[in-house]
Order: structure tokens, then sequence, then C-alpha cells
């Protein structure tokens, strides 16, 4: 039997962001300053609300205590995550905490954080994935409004991730007929708009790939990643060469068609500081991105990894 979970409702498509209700007294989460939520929140035309913004890039649990102990006596009646992954994250772990529903309205569109069972926050200044049926937002809203004004190099990024979560959640062994089909008609739509400049299209694929790839898993290039992710490189741009590589190294049959999408998008080759050995006992420890890739993988197959990725080997 497999199961699949997603948001009990998800409002997508233009218009969604304002046409959306929302309950008052909501508490919405953010990182951005006033003068960029301001413009997001009338978007929204939600009235009664309380605001917290102090939520930090690459969050840590300490952020979600933050936030549950300077609102927890103000009772919220929902939790809105309004951002990136960042924003979404710490609402997803502080509502259940709270005892509270969850609204995800994604700023960016790449993580598909909106539509998973994830959460990545930091414990002890490691990054740490979790996996928990409580993540799983109630209503998640999705509209290309945020795409205007976003910088590019954040809109590369977030489409890689998209593109990287899509083509590894395809070839996952824990994938099934429903989840390959919708990673599959992710990849198409993503790629499509890459190289035909469509980037309005950019929030429907991720959203796709979102719920695809968040009931299965992604694979080897997210475990590679991690190691330049410690070392500070953007998510996104270190998934360009790690899943390139790791689609080489497991045979995908997206390969040629994500090695484009990356040149198309312009990314610059990768470095490392860590010495690769040791980057590679890292990697190894990752049985959650490794165990279900589709082939079985050695210490030896992370070193060789990692040599191309510095050296360009793509």
């Amino acid at each position: 039997m497999y199961t699949v979970r997603i948001p009990k409702v998800i409002n997508f498509g233009k218009n969604a962001l304002g046409e959306t209700e929302y309950p008052k007294n909501a508490l919405v989460v953010t990182t951005v300053p006033p003068e960029l939520s301001d413009k997001w929140l009338a978007k929204m035309g939600i009235k009664d609300y309380m605001l917290y913004d102090q939520v930090k890039p690459e969050p840590s649990i300490d952020d979600v205590n933050a936030v549950i102990s300077q609102f927890k006596d103000k009772n919220p009646s929902t939790l809105i995550g309004l951002g990136g992954g960042s924003s979404m994250d710490v609402v997803k772990y502080a509502a259940p905490e709270m005892k509270k529903e969850k609204i995800l309205i994604p700023t960016t569109f790449g993580t598909g954080a909106e539509m998973t069972t994830y959460c990545v926050l930091k414990f002890d200044g490691k990054k740490k994935l979790l996996r928990e049926d409580r993540f799983l937002a109630d209503m998640a809203v999705v509209d290309s409004y945020f795409m205007n004004g976003t910088p590019e190099q954040v809109i590369k990024n977030s489409v890689c991730d998209a593109c990287a979560q899509a083509t590894e959640g395809y070839d996952s062994k824990l994938g099934n007929d429903f989840t390959r089909t919708l990673c599959k008609q992710a990849f198409e739509i993503l790629y499509d708009a890459i190289m035909n400049n469509k980037p309005e299209n950019y929030p429907y694929g991720s959203m796709l790939s979102g719920i695809g790839f968040g009931n299965c898993s992604t694979t080897l290039g997210h475990a590679l990643s991690y190691v330049f992710s410690n070392e500070g490189v953007p998510h996104g741009y270190s998934l360009s060469s790690c899943t390139t590589v790791a689609h080489k190294h497991n045979k995908s049959i997206f390969y040629d068609r994500f090695k484009e999408a990356m040149k198309k998008l312009g990314f610059d080759k990768l470095d490392l500081k860590a010495d690769v050995s040791v980057a590679a006992d890292t990697v190894m420890t990752d049985r959650g991105h490794l165990d279900p890739n589709p082939i079985p993988i050695s210490k030896e197959d992370i070193i060789k990894c990692l040599q191309d990725i510095k050296s360009g080997n793509l």
C-alpha cells in the first residue's frame, strides 16, 4: 500500500494570495523587513494579525523557540509562514508545538516546502532534516505574484532546487507510480520554463515537485549538497553541480536535460574547502538520502563525485 500526504487545502494560481480568506488574529512569521512584508500583507488583504519578522536564514531550533516564547500567551488562531523555506520551516515546527493550524505561503519557488512533511532546522549548528506528519500544512497558498522583484540569483537557486527535487524524487526507491508521475511532470514544466524563458511557470512546477518528492524522497544529489551548504554555499547553487554529478553516477534519464538546464541558468563551478575524504565521511552518514538512492553508494563513490564537482567534470 502507498500513502500520499498533501495539505488539506491548496489555493494556487493568479490572485490566489488575495482571494484566500485568512483567519483573524493570525501570527504571520517571515524573514523580511517591514518595507517588503507590508507589501505582501497588503496584497493578501489580511487585516487582523500579529507579525514576527526576526526569523534568520538557515533557521535553528532557537528561532522556533523564540516564536513560541514570544507569542504563546497571545494565543494566535493560526500560524502563517510567509517567505522562503526558512519561514515555513519555523512555522512547521512551532505550530504543532503551540497546537495551532498552519498556513504556508512560499515567496520563492524551489523548496516545495509548502507541500511536504519535511522540516529543515539547525541543531547545534548543523542542519537536520526532519520528517513528520505534523509538519504538513493545513493550507498552502501558491501565487506567482512573488516572482516580481525577486533577485535573479534567488530565482535561479530556487528553480534549481525544484528541478533537483523532482528528478531525484523520480529516481528514488521510495517512489511509486503516483509520485513518479508528479515528479516527471514537474520537471517537464520546469525544464520548458527554463529553456524557453517562462519563469511565471516556476511556481506551478515547484508545487508539483513538492507533492511528488515530498511523498518519497530526494537522493544522492542532496546528500552531496549538504557539505557545501555547511560551508555557506546556497542550497540551490550547490545542487546545480551535486545533482548533475549524482544523475551521471545513477545513469538517470534526466542527466542530459538537467545538465542542459543548469548550463542555461549559468551556475559557476563549486569549490570545497573541506578535505574530500572527511567530507565523504559526512555524506555517508546521510542515510535518509543515500538509502533511497537507486543504486548503492560507497565512500569511494562519494569521493569520486566530490572530486568531479571540484574539477567541474560534470
